[in-house]
């Protein structure tokens, strides 16, 4: 609704700063438990996987706006997936639909990187607020791969 007009350049901040402050919990939480590594290793594997996915996009020059529908029914999928985690708490169910989500968050800045330069997404709030999500996806998901492990 306010994608279109100044407005939405307030409302992107204010989601990237509530996003920011629910991170804030999480990540004292995990310095106390595990330290700062797993905090640098999810850094680094989300900056990682954002230029790795972003440079084959830019470099190839491939249109995959075609990708859309598939992204859509997958993030359905695995969004359906851990709700029925939720009740049946099945560990490889969690990690499953974990790795689903950062499989298609980084399909995902694919996709939006490549509907930017082709010309699909002339709006770059929707484009900001988009790749600022996947960013946090692949963050927390990383973040959980690398600090909650057990070390016994």
């Amino acid at each position: 609704k306010n994608k279109n007009n100044s407005s939405g350049i307030a409302w992107c901040f204010a989601l990237t700063g509530f996003m920011g402050v629910t991170l804030g919990p999480i990540l004292s939480m995990v310095l106390a438990l595990r330290g700062a590594e797993p905090i640098m290793l999810a850094l680094g594997s989300t900056a990682l996987t954002f230029f790795a996915a972003s440079a084959y996009v830019l470099q190839t020059r491939k249109n995959l706006s075609a990708m859309g529908g598939f992204l859509f029914i997958g993030i359905m999928v695995a969004f359906f997936g851990g709700i029925a985690n939720i009740f049946l708490q099945i560990p490889a169910l969690a990690l499953t639909v974990s790795c689903m989500f950062a499989v298609l968050s980084t399909g995902i800045i694919m996709w939006q990187t490549s509907m930017i330069i082709h010309g699909g997404e002339r709006n770059y709030i929707s484009a900001t607020v988009t790749l600022f999500v996947m960013l946090y996806n692949l963050f927390t998901i990383f973040l959980s791969f690398f600090g909650m492990g057990s070390e016994e």
